[in-house]
């Protein structure tokens, strides 16, 4: 018969057994989060904080709702408006010129005709352009003036800047495999080799790397900095070592965002430090440490990201009922900004008034609750690293409420890797860092006239031309934002 211990006597084994219980709700939510990712139905998967906001939504606001897709609409047609038109005229056949009431066959034309828009795909087009520079010789004999030769982006270059934008936008915007890019172009009547294709992708860095580098001092100047960094693999001898992208960004008073990233063969804070080391303002990142160098004392303010708050409960919940009450005060706050966005009132000090107002209440309930709970749960269980995640940030994590230029999280940098992990997919490894950093320079030109609605095959194309010219003193006239506005003055 088993013997009957009160509960404060000491037993050798219980402790053992409370360790080894821990041991398995750890272990059991890691491979529920395993099974949930490899093998979970995308219903399962977190929801976004803006399906969330919808569906709550859902019903209660139909006329902005209807608004909303109103303007989709709008812009769709304008987009169709703004697509290179031709005309094709479709003549009656001889045969049937003839009235078929009288059988008379003097027909004259009944308006302009029957209209019908019919979008057609017509396949890009590489021509051989061969340059004849006229060369006139006066009847001294001794005269002689020849025609200027074609801007070239290197003396003696076979390629155009046309088709060297063609190369950097399909490999950094559309994350293209250069030797995938080499069999579309032998489709097009264009032989290429895929080496020809690295050595243009890397010209174009070199040439175009003073505007790159002035892109992330002018990041680097902000008073708000949002960062990320993601893994690259970079081809070596025996197998591929690890390399890191990272990326800074901002926005400027006008609402363009500017995106720049950087490459280095660590993680460690060194990047951050070379970029952002002795500026100050306010550093958007996650909890990692690397971000320590710049966000000391003298340095920026560290402001926290909700969003990674809500991803560790949100993967706690499955094992953890009482995390969804840790969610609902995180959409609370997410409802806040979504209100002042739907107001006109963001990064105004309304925006900040409505967070005092609304956002702080929540916060200050939400952090009673998570120290309640922090003694109910296993520290190393789901819920219980969750809430040691938030409560360590908490002061990080509340720098939004008193100031409106801060955002909740840090996804805007976060968005702007997407890119980099689709190429990580595609084109698997960079070849050695110098290629890193190429591929980073070229990646934040595509990705700033993406943000901000420049075609980056039409920047690039006349930035290879205009860069060589341009006077260095006037250089922040060629980052992607500015050039817009320069064109605008060339054309006019």
């Amino acid at each position: 018969m088993a013997r009957y211990l009160p509960p404060d006597h000491f037993c050798p084994w219980r402790e053992e057994a409370e360790e080894l219980h821990q041991r398995q709700v750890v272990l059991e939510a890691k491979v529920a989060a395993l099974e949930k990712r490899v093998f979970g139905k995308k219903s399962e998967r977190m929801p976004t904080v803006q399906q969330q906001l919808r569906h709550q939504q859902a019903g209660a606001d139909t006329e902005t709702r209807r608004q909303q897709a109103l303007e989709k609409r709008r812009q769709r047609a304008a987009r169709r408006a703004e697509a290179p038109t031709r005309e094709v005229h479709h003549l009656v056949p001889e045969a049937q010129r003839i009235c078929p009431a009288c059988g008379s066959d003097e027909l004259k034309p009944l308006g302009q005709g029957r209209t019908t828009v019919v979008y057609e795909y017509i396949a890009a087009r590489f021509e051989k352009q061969v340059h004849v520079q006229q060369t006139l010789a006066c009847a001294c004999g001794k005269g002689v003036v020849m025609a200027p030769a074609p801007p070239k982006v290197v003396d003696r270059g076979e390629y155009g800047p046309g088709f060297i934008a063609h190369v950097v936008a399909s490999k950094c915007a559309d994350s293209m495999p250069l030797h995938r890019l080499a069999q579309r172009l032998e489709r097009g009547g264009v032989p290429m080799s895929r080496s020809t294709l690295t050595d243009l992708f890397h010209l174009a860095a070199e040439v175009l790397s003073p505007v790159s580098v002035r892109l992330l001092q002018h990041i680097a100047r902000a008073e708000v900095v949002w960062a990320d960094e993601t893994p690259v693999r970079v081809l070596d001898v025996k197998k591929a070592s690890l390399g890191y992208l990272w990326t800074f960004l901002t926005w400027n008073e006008k609402g363009e965002w500017l995106i720049g990233y950087r490459f280095s063969m660590g993680r460690a804070g060194k990047t951050p430090k070379d970029v952002l080391g002795g500026t100050t303002g306010r550093l958007v990142v996650d909890a990692y440490t690397g971000y320590n160098t710049v966000t000391m004392p003298k340095g920026r303010v560290r402001v926290g990201c909700w969003s990674h708050v809500r991803r560790k409960f949100f993967d706690a919940l499955s094992k953890t009922p009482e995390a969804q009450t840790v969610l609902d005060s995180i959409l609370a706050l997410y409802r806040v900004e979504h209100e002042a966005l739907q107001a006109g009132v963001v990064r105004t000090l309304a925006h900040r008034a409505l967070r005092q107002n609304k956002s702080r209440p929540v916060l200050e309930a939400l952090h009673t609750y998570l120290t309640e709970q922090k003694p109910l749960h296993l520290p190393k269980g789901p819920m219980g690293q969750a809430i040691a995640y938030a409560l360590n940030q908490w002061e990080t994590l509340c720098r939004f409420v008193d100031d409106e230029r801060l955002p909740l999280d840090n996804n805007r940098s976060e968005a702007a890797l997407r890119k980099a992990a689709l190429g990580r997919k595609n084109f698997l490894f960079v070849g050695h860092e110098a290629a890193g950093e190429n591929l980073a320079g070229l990646y934040a030109l595509v990705a700033t006239c993406e943000a901000n609605g420049i075609n980056p095959e039409t920047y690039l194309a006349d930035l290879l031309l205009r860069v060589q010219t341009h006077p260095n003193s006037r250089l922040d006239e060629l980052l992607p934002h500015e050039w817009k506005r320069l064109r605008a003055a060339d054309s006019s």
